[in-house]
């Protein structure tokens, strides 16, 4: 049998053991390794603190850092989105009378303007002196470091520091190292050759002003409507082996602030104090988060996959959201792919998942507050667009909200502000947090309540049931006319059903009784979810996923909403029906995303050989040598039919979920330890992995057999705790941060 002891010991000793190494030790195994620099920004080694973020890459003669900052963006509203036609009335008229290049003109050919756009900052180079050679290049996931081992005992170390915004490099054993700050290529073209559309230079801004003292280079570069930023590159010699230099990036939109200025002082404050102190203060930020959450997994693919993710995670999650690459904008002289935006009908929402269980969500809170601050440009859009009360949100955005435009079936969709609401509801699962419920995640839930009640509530089926006016289902036949579906889809109506029920909760849970009953007869009003007897989940009303597909948007209730309940035979016969179907259609026109997203679904439903064989197949044909996901197959497999290679971080971090998903899941009020692992996987372990309802839980698996479970509460609640040996449910109580420790009884 099962036993357990309450404890109030110290979990980081209890657990300690069951991994033979410490956190940095298990991170610094999956170190990326150079023999000689990648010669592309995109396999570049990547750096960042949440704000700043650096790829270091070389092109043989030079070292380059191609350095960014997530919040130097391009402004520039869309002209076409202030016409009196941008209005849902005339959208759904002219749908119904045909005009379909009109539609496009409007909805989808602003995307292809030059700005609004995420854009770059330029990069730094570093020549490769006479005589010298790059022996190595490593990615130092457990310091947030790259180094480079130069013969002749040279090595330089580049850092983007923590809590700075500032980048570090330090030259060892290399005599006064050169270096060139180059700006990005925005300056107007001195010819008259035809530009490409996303090149550059058709942002039209002028040359940068251009700054180079002894030891000091700087440049202001003056973007779009007033807005500037300036780069400030400093050298210092330390004695006669050692040189540091560092960077810093500094965006205005005030003529009041001088950037460049800004730049230097923040650059100098690092270089003024003991370069020493700043790199230890860095290192400890990534030591504590390595220590908050880790694993060890005896499979090195996915181990090295959790470990890649949860680093770029640290890097990339800061006060602004994650958007299609994060702090490595692309350094080619065009916009990056997709104008870097953000992207809600499944980019921003992938990259946050693996937050949850991950127990990361102090990076994740950043995106949730972003959503909470942009929602007066949301309420404005919707009143604007739709017409009505309530709140919706673009589903391509800038970094202040607005909606940029594109295939107009998906962009103008009603229900992205109900995928964004998700999040909130997660926090509040996964914290228990009873102010942020009240604060946040019930009133954020409410005003995208009003509007999902307000469009639905004079539009009916023949049979009476609410629906949509125009119903979509990401990205199912792309922009074609017939992406608009006269019923519900499944993704619009899974949102649905799943946002009124969760509105209801929360609604219930701050003691509003009255709206609680409320939301629960609109829910009352819309029809059950589209199933097939053989197939399981439709895309729509007698509609089934006609042929391989990217996007998995009509299987919503299984993840992340978690409708369906895999703990029901009956739900789990509709979840492997349409799993089955997923397979029977194949793989061809999946991206890398798809591979990870089907590995989480996998793991839901207990398939294990499946979720194993996707998430190594992402690992191998979807990811580029410096880890970052490419989308199409790199490996000439034939895994898809895609084999394009623009960078983007949502399957990145899909994928680290689904290595969490193997190892606990909390969805449908259980707590399951190892509930997808292979049988071959005989020693296991995770430390302060996060469940819903605000539980920690660590566990070991060794020789085969479940040796712990730990289990501690942030808040003091009840859980459900399904045993991993003898498979009863344990209820259990809880005091604020109490721990109860399971272990398995001695033979």
């Amino acid at each position: 049998m099962f036993s357990y002891i309450i404890t109030v010991l110290s979990l980081a000793g209890l657990t300690f053991n069951a991994f033979g190494m410490s956190p940095t030790e298990l991170a610094q195994k999956h170190n990326i390794v150079y023999t000689k620099p990648a010669k592309t920004w995109d396999e570049g080694l990547s750096l960042g603190n949440g704000l700043m973020g650096a790829l270091v890459w070389g092109n043989g003669s030079s070292l380059i850092i191609s350095i960014d900052r997530t919040d130097l963006w391009d402004l520039r509203p869309v002209p076409e989105f202030e016409s009196n036609a941008y209005k849902f009335e005339i959208m759904k008229k002219w749908e119904k009378e045909g005009r379909f290049e009109d539609l496009i003109n409007l909805y989808e050919k602003p995307y292809d303007n030059p700005g609004p756009t995420k854009i770059p900052a330029g990069r730094i180079k570093i020549p490769i002196p006479p005589g010298r050679k790059v022996e190595k290049m490593e990615l130092h996931l457990e310091r947030g470091m790259v180094s480079i081992d130069l013969n002749e005992d040279g090595k330089i170390e580049i850092y983007v520091l923590a809590g700075h915004p500032v980048g570090l490099i330090h030259f060892l054993n290399i005599a006064n190292p050169d270096l060139e700050l180059v700006p990005p290529p925005f300056g107007k073209s001195d010819d008259n050759k035809k530009l490409a559309n996303d090149d550059l230079r058709m942002l039209g801004y002028p040359p940068p002003e251009f700054n180079k003292e002894e030891n000091t280079q700087s440049y202001l570069q003056d973007g779009w409507g007033g807005f500037r930023f300036a780069v400030s590159l400093v050298k210092t010699n330390l004695n006669d082996r050692e040189q540091l230099a560092a960077w810093s990036i500094i965006p205005s939109k005030s003529a009041e602030i001088n950037p460049s200025a800004t730049a230097k002082e923040e650059v100098q404050n690092v270089l003024g104090r003991n370069y020493k102190t700043e790199v230890q203060s860095h290192l400890q930020w990534w030591e504590r988060y390595w220590n908050q959450t880790f694993v060890s997994i005896p499979d090195n693919i996915i181990e090295k996959r959790w470990y890649h993710e949860t680093y770029k995670f640290g890097a990339a999650a800061g006060m602004y959201p994650i958007s299609l690459q994060g702090p490595w904008t692309a350094d080619n002289g065009k916009r990056p792919p997709w104008k870097g935006d953000y992207h809600h009908d499944l980019n921003t929402e992938l990259s946050y998942w693996i937050a949850y269980s991950g127990n990361r969500l102090g990076q994740e809170q950043y995106f949730i507050e972003w959503l909470w601050n942009i929602r007066d440009e949301c309420f404005k859009w919707t009143q604007r667009f739709f017409e009505l009360p309530g709140l919706n949100v673009p589903m391509t955005t800038d970094i202040i909200g607005r909606q940029i435009g594109g295939w107009r079936q998906y962009t103008h969709s009603a229900t992205t502000g109900a995928w964004l609401a998700h999040h909130f509801y997660w926090h509040w699962k996964y914290t228990n947090d009873e102010n942020f419920l009240k604060e946040r995640a019930y009133p954020y839930l409410h005003d995208c309540a009003v509007f999902l009640d307000a469009i639905t509530k004079n539009c009916h089926s023949v049979d009476g049931k609410r629906k949509l006016p125009l119903s979509s289902s990401p990205e199912i036949n792309d922009n074609s006319p017939n992406a608009w579906f006269e019923e519900l889809t499944n993704y619009d109506l899974s949102l649905i059903r799943w946002f009124f029920t969760a509105t209801a909760e929360l609604a219930g849970l701050t003691g509003n009784e009255k709206e609680q009953k409320q939301w629960l007869e609109v829910l009352s009003e819309f029809p059950e979810l589209w199933v097939s007897e053989k197939e399981g989940l439709l895309v729509a009303k007698d509609y089934l996923l006609p042929h391989s597909h990217r996007h998995f948007s009509h299987l919503m209730s299984i993840f992340p909403l978690g409708m369906l309940n895999p703990y029901n035979p009956k739900d789990m016969e509709v979840i492997n029906n349409s799993l089955n179907y997923l397979d029977t259609l194949g793989t061809s026109e999946w991206c890398g995303y798809s591979f990870a997203w089907k590995a989480i679904l996998d793991a839901r439903a207990r398939r294990t050989e499946d979720a194993i064989k996707n998430l190594k197949i992402f690992s191998e044909a979807f990811v580029l040598p410096n880890s970052f996901h490419c989308n199409g197959d790199q490996s000439g497999k034939g895994y898809s039919n895609f084999t394009y290679r623009p960078f983007t971080l949502e399957g990145n971090f899909a994928a680290g979920t689904a290595a969490q998903e193997i190892l606990l899941q909390s969805h449908n009020g259980v707590i399951t330890v190892f509930p997808c692992i292979p049988d071959a996987w005989k020693d296991v372990s995770f430390y302060q992995l996060r469940a819903e309802g605000g539980f920690l839980i660590s566990a070991e698996k060794k020789d085969g057999e479940v040796k712990k479970v730990i289990i501690q509460s942030d808040n003091g609640v009840h859980c459900t705790f399904l045993s991993p040996l003898t498979g009863e449910k344990l209820q259990l109580s809880f005091q604020p941060h109490e721990i109860k420790e399971f272990i398995s009884p001695p033979n």
